[in-house]
């Protein structure tokens, strides 16, 4: 498995510590040391093992504080064998995610994903028929969580919450929500996507690509939210609902849908660097750049952008993708995301308004699945305490009395 190294000087700063207690600390086996690439063969450390020494140190200091961060950036909550983020790359089960997407099927990835297995055999059992509720005029996302509770109404299997199971019950949830946006037969998830919004074949990789790629992010908010429900007993619908409710917001998914409402009001603008840089000082985002987790560039977003190039290289709205692109990395210094990646897909292959979410919705319920699946056989709630920080009732009543 890849590990994330780094060297002396930024271990033994993270630590607080001098070079020679470095060294000790690698020779007492507290931190994992190797020869690095090139000429020098300079040592580098395991940012893991290093990582989990600073996070020692700070829970003595002040393990209030160090539990509150665990829930936001940085320090593992959950333990997981579907994703891991190191060395600027994205692996499912130990295989890489770029490779995946240029190689393998959407299918065969959620069998890797939900078994470990990517041997594509799905379940005899027919999908449950999708139900319309709503016209398309509303957001694929309600429209899909409207679907899913009233399809869970009537799917009784969905109950048996053992592994097998689960999983043909995920087949039957994503048939589903491609249903709610297009017309399925027995054809692959990208191909029937691309027959309803009309992308010629030379794009087809580039959905299935997108797809793969959204399956899922390590315990992201909706991944999180996901865990959450399955640890409570909820069935996999509920834990698809419950994900779609966390990707629509603005901090997640969102940022997609402004990615493409961006660049659509933007495409005419003389100077995107000023405009921009004006947005900035307005106080407004750039979205769709930046990734806490990627120092040197979502590889999600490069390998869908790679993507557009070589299938189309004389795309107009690929070129003020580019151009975009560069103008926000000027003002900002940071590159490209995958939100700006699906909102340069979309526009690219000339998809219906809101097709990155939707894009980002039905892959990322690949990694629900996931997720439920593995809660489920842990069989424990999740339930973190809080740390209280408000007005103790007996102390706030002394208080008022002293003062009258």
């Amino acid at each position: 498995m890849t590990t994330n190294w780094v060297g002396a000087a930024e271990a033994a700063r993270t630590l607080g510590i001098t070079r020679p207690t470095l060294y000790a600390y690698v020779s007492r086996g507290l931190i994992r040391s190797e020869p690095g690439p090139g000429k020098s063969r300079a040592r580098r450390y395991s940012r893991d093992d290093v990582e989990r020494l600073r996070r020692r140190a700070a829970e003595r200091r002040d393990p209030d504080k160090v539990a509150a961060h665990a829930l936001q950036w940085g320090m593992p909550v959950l333990e997981s064998a579907i994703t891991l983020i190191a060395d600027e790359t994205l692996f499912y089960r130990g295989h890489d995610a770029v490779a995946l997407a240029r190689n393998a099927s959407v299918e065969s990835v959620a069998s890797l994903i939900w078994t470990g297995r990517s041997d594509e055999r799905r379940p005899h059992a027919a999908p449950m028929p999708a139900r319309v509720v709503s016209p398309k005029s509303t957001p694929f996302i309600l429209r899909a969580q409207a679907t899913l509770a009233l399809a869970s109404a009537g799917d009784h299997q969905a109950f048996d919450l053992r592994r097998e199971a689960v999983v043909r019950t995920g087949w039957r949830i994503l048939d589903l929500l491609v249903q709610t946006e297009a017309a399925r037969g027995k054809e692959p998830i990208d191909l029937a996507l691309a027959r309803a919004w009309r992308v010629r074949a030379v794009g087809e990789d580039v959905l299935r690509a997108a797809l793969i790629l959204c399956a899922d992010h390590e315990l992201n908010v909706s991944a999180f939210t996901a865990r959450c429900v399955a640890s409570a007993g909820s069935n996999p619908y509920a834990v698809v609902i419950a994900g779609l409710a966390a990707l629509e917001g603005t901090k997640h998914g969102g940022s997609t849908s402004r990615v493409e409402t961006t660049l659509a009001a933007m495409r005419r603008e003389r100077s995107l660097r000023t405009a921009l840089a004006e947005r900035l000082r307005q106080g407004q985002r750039v979205d769709g750049f930046g990734h806490p987790l990627y120092r040197r560039g979502d590889p999600r977003a490069a390998a869908l952008l790679e993507m557009l190039e070589r299938r189309y290289p004389n795309s107009s709205e690929l070129r003020y993708a580019r151009e975009f692109a560069r103008a926000a990395a000027a003002v900002t210094g940071e590159r490209p995301n995958v939100d700006f990646a699906l909102g340069a897909v979309s526009r690219v292959l000339g998809l219906p308004p809101g097709s990155g979410l939707t894009l980002f919705a039905i892959g990322r319920t690949i990694g629900w699945i996931g997720h439920a699946i593995e809660q489920y056989a842990v069989d424990q709630i999740i339930r973190p305490r809080a740390k209280y920080v408000g007005v103790v009732a007996a102390v706030a009543e002394a208080e008022h009395r002293q003062s009258t």
